[in-house]
């Protein structure tokens, strides 16, 4: 009979660490910056079918790279989860801290076990606030540790150049308009330090906007809605971040 091979546990753990880093590099970047009235995503994602920014619950928004498959699978459990917490006891107790968990457990879990590759995926759970002090924003690797991040990051393929970038430019109480444009900015560098071009359809939008008068927070930012923003010269910006106009739709 052979000897089996052995493998120390440090070795494996690295093995799949690398792994799971490789799958999520191989995808495009999103990015999550605070603004004044709330918090908005951006991914560059050109497909209108698959998205890689979701609404989760009443003021809680998820974003992720990575495999889709693998990703919204964890996006549907994080709505079941939602929904029966607020089912069964209150809708305040539903919160981005506690989804975070709920993932980093199932992460943490698949990610240690033997009978199973890691998921290659990485996430963003955000919750907006009643003001900028009180939202929350968290980074869940494909390991299941949980970063809690502030005014901005980034997660996907080139998300330590983007991150750097944000880090250098991003401050408080930016414009919707601001945000925007800083985000796409910082999505168009690439790995060689040099910058692509990027156009509103190359983009999927979405904020949490804690003036929106409805319950839930979340609304997408499409078509002409999108352009005017990437367009502003920032002198006027948008206050009123997604007050229901016509090119924005709730999900």
């Amino acid at each position: 009979m052979s000897t089996p091979f052995y493998v120390s546990p440090q070795q494996a753990m690295a093995d799949r660490a690398e792994y799971a880093r490789k799958g999520i590099a191989r995808g495009r970047s999103v990015v999550v910056l605070q603004y004044a009235d709330g918090i908005v995503f951006v991914a560059e994602n050109p497909s209108r079918a698959l998205h890689k920014v979701s609404e989760i619950y009443d003021r809680i928004a998820f974003a992720a790279v990575g495999k889709y498959n693998e990703f919204e699978n964890l996006r549907i459990g994080g709505v079941r989860y939602a929904d029966l917490r607020g089912y069964t006891y209150a809708r305040t107790d539903v919160t981005a801290r506690g989804l975070a968990n709920v993932y980093a457990q199932t992460l943490g879990t698949i990610f240690s076990s033997a009978a199973e590759k890691p998921y290659e995926v990485e996430l963003i759970v955000a919750e907006v606030g009643e003001g900028p002090e009180d939202d929350q924003i968290y980074r869940l690797p494909h390991d299941g540790s949980i970063v809690d991040e502030h005014g901005s990051v980034a997660v996907g393929g080139n998300s330590d150049q983007i991150g750097s970038y944000l880090d250098q430019r991003h401050r408080d109480g930016m414009t919707l308009s601001e945000a925007l444009k800083l985000a796409m900015e910082s999505l168009s560098r690439d790995s060689n330090g040099g910058e692509r071009t990027l156009t509103a359809d190359q983009l999927e939008v979405a904020v949490l906007d804690r003036t929106r008068p409805q319950r839930r927070k979340f609304q997408r930012v499409l078509g002409s809605r999108l352009s005017r923003l990437l367009e502003e010269d920032g002198a006027s910006g948008e206050s009123s971040g997604a007050s229901g106009a016509p090119d924005g739709s709730g999900e």
